[in-house]
């Protein structure tokens, strides 16, 4: 990659499951990539990252670390989403795509890539609509950004949904259910990276554009170009 494409990022929930994963690649690419962190998890981020110490809930944290030009992806989330969790996606999810929005804002940041959810869907009520109101956080705040829209991201440690792929594939063969099955479709990690990587290398063309991308453009992305962009985790 030429020194011209080189980007500088900044990344939330950079010790999760998909933000060291995400790093890992970036890194390999060539970029700069600077990661925020709590004192308690900073010897998680991966080696190679400039470790930001600050509060994702807290925009004045780490404002101050994002540079003008610089892409955000903003990765914070409550792991393992459920019905239970209400409370808490609004209290650290919404939280932290505000504060992500303002420090974005703040430093003149780029491009903002934000992790939302597959919408519309019969289940999840309250995680869809906190992530639905970070999506429209950002289209308020003017940003340029691109919103990819998972359901479920298959990887280690996250691989019980492979007990629905025969409900899946039946689903797609019912012309009422195939739109459904298809936005809702499981995403393997190393696909879900690769989107993540190619949405950080080649930003919306027009100013304060919102791309949205859901799982169909992002296996069909990966289906294309994966051979450029290395697997985000060892193969045994």
């Amino acid at each position: 990659m030429s020194a011209a494409n080189i980007k500088q990022v900044f990344v939330t929930g950079a010790t999760g499951y998909t933000g060291r994963a995400l790093i890992n690649v970036l890194l390999q690419r060539g970029h700069r990539v600077r990661a925020l962190a709590r004192a308690a998890s900073a010897k998680r981020v991966p080696q190679g990252a400039e470790v930001v110490i600050g509060n994702a809930l807290d925009s004045e944290s780490f404002a101050a670390k994002i540079e003008s030009g610089d892409t955000l992806v903003h990765l914070i989330g409550t792991p393992h989403p459920s019905p239970a969790k209400a409370s808490e996606f609004v209290r650290v999810d919404l939280a932290s795509i505000h504060a992500a929005v303002q420090a974005a804002a703040r430093a003149r940041c780029a491009h903002l890539v934000y992790v939302s959810v597959a919408q519309p869907a019969p289940v999840m009520h309250a995680y869809l609509e906190v992530r639905k109101q970070g999506e429209e956080a950002i289209a308020r705040a003017g940003l340029t950004a691109t919103v990819l829209r998972p359901w479920y991201v298959l990887g280690p440690g996250h691989r019980w949904p492979l007990l629905l792929v025969p409900f899946y594939a039946l689903g797609k063969k019912v012309p009422a259910f195939r739109e459904s099955c298809m936005r809702l479709d499981l995403i393997s990690l190393d696909a879900f990276v690769h989107a993540m990587v190619w949405s950080v290398e080649n930003p919306p063309a027009l100013q304060q554009q919102v791309r949205v991308m859901d799982v169909p453009a992002m296996k069909a992305l990966h289906a294309v170009n994966a051979a450029g962009v290395p697997s985000p985790h060892p193969r045994g």
